[in-house]
């Protein structure tokens, strides 16, 4: 496969550093559990049904907006110092590809979350919704952000 470009950090974007499945899955629990409690909260107020269109609406934007930003960094990722980037040129997705991203999560958890754990063996270490929206998640040491959101 041939290089793809140089990441913030001046390295490979193909062959630079990679966020661990641990780092990711706990910087996922810590999003989850924001947006859950947001969307739990107006769930209470406004009934489940336009509660789960919210909690729906609320996940949208949130993703899209902060993994879209130049830092390409949610909460939970800013906690565990990762962000996603561009495969290519290691630069912002944008909010389109976040979104795109963002739904890929559903692709990704349908078949027993493989797609989760695809990142397991793959040689890019990318999830299936990675692969989707053709991002990479990386540590902030080796692709620093310059402001958060950005």
């Amino acid at each position: 496969m041939s290089d793809f470009g140089t990441g913030m950090g001046g390295g490979s974007v193909q062959s630079g550093p990679r966020a661990s499945f641990g780092i990711r899955f706990v910087a996922v629990l810590i999003d989850v559990i924001l947006v859950g409690i947001v969307g739990g909260v107006l769930s209470l107020v406004v009934g489940s049904t336009l509660g789960t269109i919210l909690n729906i609406a609320i996940g949208l934007a949130y993703y899209s907006y902060l993994e879209g930003s130049p830092s390409g960094q949610t909460v939970g990722k800013r906690a565990m110092s990762i962000r996603v980037i561009d495969l290519a040129n290691g630069g912002p997705i944008g909010t389109t590809r976040a979104l795109i991203r963002y739904l890929g999560r559903i692709v990704s958890s349908i078949p027993c979350a493989l797609g989760y754990f695809w990142m397991l063996w793959d040689k890019d270490k990318q999830t299936w919704h990675d692969k989707i929206a053709t991002t990479v998640v990386v540590p902030t040491s080796a692709y620093p952000v310059a402001a958060w959101p950005g």
